[in-house]
């Protein structure tokens, strides 16, 4: 039993079937005691606890159930997942024909002229044709609507009207770092491939008022929540964005923790990105345990269709990727963040990518000695060798990666980069062995958000269509949950208040139907949680168990 010192009455005493505590003594549990949000205590017994019931104490049967600590995605879009939700979606299309049908379907429903827009976490490889519409193709969904079909966060489609829209014709030279796809004649085919290159019809896009927006995030929150997830990592906020999580966070629509990383676009030129960061006039840490400030977001390179590769891709012997801000160009923007007092998460794909980074970082922190583990962080890594890995260790460098853009993109990373090539990606064994700082999380809405799927892959390394890449990578179940909460929790820089269910820690727990860690793996995706707390309070509850319980007579109050 552990009770914390000089421990009162709880306001909720829930007892379960078992207790998972992640702590580093892996420690388990029969029953937990919280108040005010917090763990007060754990027990092998609700009897152990009894001295801590009182009055106003709610007790939770759940004897049926095993808890969890609540799971942390260190790297979700989520606001920009928040606004897919009411774009067509396009995830269950198995061909070209079936895309250009549900643009059609939402064409007809639509005022004339007017954009038309998808979601992102569809990919070309589910489709039948396995490769991306053209221009003249998604033309026989309409000719009177422009189209932009989003895949991913690095691909743009467009229709000819949204060409014409956004003034890209033959003339039009492709940006740096980016690439127009065009037919043998010179024409723009509509492909466009990283953000320099579709920046002119993103600008063009409807903006969701701010009133849609706060609604849509408060309605993913709750979607996520009734997948167990607590806290979530948004590697992409601008300004407006901030002010929409304020704004949810005011209207109690914000039911996960979420850190926001401040965007710094590529598409800046330098002297703009340091204006960028000066003129936020915060730093890293500005906010609460419901909504804080992370860090600066910056970019190296692309996605799978442009990551910076030491070697051509295996569909072009021409190409190597783009790499969008070389070493220096890194060195003066990270300096100038962390002398402001920001934590900084670059994206980094590819292996080139990945040591312009690094040198990046080695440099910054020859000028700036004794940053925190985990100040600087890569986010992704898909390819580091040994000699790479070691530096990001040495440096105290933290990684985040996201088996679901493996599950999701291995067709594509097999077309691009060669089946070797894709083995490679997020060699996570290798990085928790060698004793990296790592944390998992999705990358929604490029790949799917869903937390039970995103830990069955980094078990497995299985994948939607590319069969099982590098399985010498995958890690066991306890590690991949850890890596979702406590390992979250690290990189948050909340180890002391969150992650692991321990006395003084943040009461927020997800509850299961089965124990997630030793039902067969295949059934972990479909496995649907209980209820979901978040200090305490219930976010979701799937038969109002703890509702129910707060709701007898001589219920106590509702814990803050």
């Amino acid at each position: 039993m552990r009770v914390a010192v000089n421990a009162t009455s709880a306001d909720l005493m829930i007892t379960a079937a078992k207790i998972h505590t992640f702590d580093d003594e892996r420690s388990e549990f029969h029953a937990v005691a919280i108040r005010d949000g917090r763990i007060l205590a754990l027990g092998d017994s609700a009897e152990d606890l009894r001295s801590l019931v009182g009055p106003q104490t709610v007790e939770v049967d759940a004897r049926d159930l095993v808890l969890t600590p609540g799971l942390f995605d260190t790297h979700n879009h989520q606001l920009h997942t928040a606004r897919d939700l009411d774009a067509v979606n396009l995830d269950g299309a198995a061909t070209l024909g079936e895309v250009v049908a549900l643009l059609a379907d939402r064409a007809r429903e639509t005022p004339e002229g007017e954009w038309i827009v998808t979601g992102s976490t569809w990919h070309e490889t589910n489709l039948a044709e396995r490769r991306l519409p053209t221009a003249r193709e998604l033309d026989a969904a309409t000719t009177s609507h422009p189209i932009c079909v989003r895949r991913g966060g690095h691909v743009r489609v467009v229709n000819t009207l949204g060409l014409e829209r956004a003034g890209i014709t033959a003339d039009t030279p492709d940006p740096a770092g980016a690439t127009i796809a065009r037919d043998p004649d010179g024409r723009p085919n509509g492909q466009l491939i990283e953000p320099a290159a579709y920046q002119p019809v993103e600008a063009l896009l409807p903006k969701p008022s701010f009133e849609a927006d706060v609604d849509a995030l408060g309605r993913l929150c709750r979607l996520y929540n009734r997948r167990g997830l607590v806290a979530v990592r948004d590697p992409f906020v601008t300004r407006h964005d901030l002010l929409v999580y304020q704004g949810a966070r005011d209207a109690g629509k914000l039911t996960t923790r979420s850190r926001v990383m401040i965007a710094v676009p590529p598409t800046l030129p330098r002297a703009q990105r340091i204006a960028e960061i000066d003129s936020w006039g915060v730093r890293s840490g500005f906010g609460d345990d419901l909504l804080q400030i992370d860090g600066i977001k910056l970019m190296a390179d692309g996605g799978v269709e442009a990551a910076a590769l030491s070697t051509p891709y295996a569909n072009d012997s021409t190409f190597r990727g783009h790499l969008m801000m070389s070493a220096d160009e890194l060195t003066e923007v990270i300096r100038a963040a962390v002398a402001r007092g920001w934590r900084v998460g670059t994206h980094a794909v590819g292996d080139v990518a990945v040591r312009a980074v690094l040198d990046a970082y080695e440099r910054v922190e020859q000028e700036f000695p004794g940053l925190p583990q985990g100040w600087l962080a890569i986010e992704h890594a898909c390819f580091a060798d040994p000699e790479q890995r070691q530096r990001a260790i040495d440096l105290g460098v933290a990684i985040t990666v996201q088996h679901p853009l493996l599950y999701a993109l291995g067709g594509n990373m097999r077309i691009y980069w060669g089946d070797e090539r894709t083995a490679e990606v997020f060699p996570l064994r290798e990085w928790i062995d060698e004793g990296a700082l790592v944390a998992a999380g999705s990358d929604s809405g490029p790949a799917p958000w869903d937390p039970l799927l995103s830990i069955w892959g980094m078990t497995t390394r299985g994948t939607r269509v590319a069969g099982t890449p590098g399985p010498e990578h995958a890690i066991d179940r306890w590690t991949a949950f850890w890596l979702y909460s406590v390992a979250g929790a690290h990189l948050f820089g909340d180890g002391q208040v969150g992650g692991a269910v321990a006395i003084g820690k943040l009461a927020d727990l997800v509850a299961f139907p089965v124990d997630p860690l030793t039902c067969p793996i295949d059934d972990l995706p479909d496995v649907q949680p209980a209820f979901t707390l978040l200090a305490g309070e219930p976010v979701f509850d799937r038969e109002g168990r703890v509702s129910t319980a707060r709701q007898q007579p001589g219920a106590g109050p509702r814990s803050s």
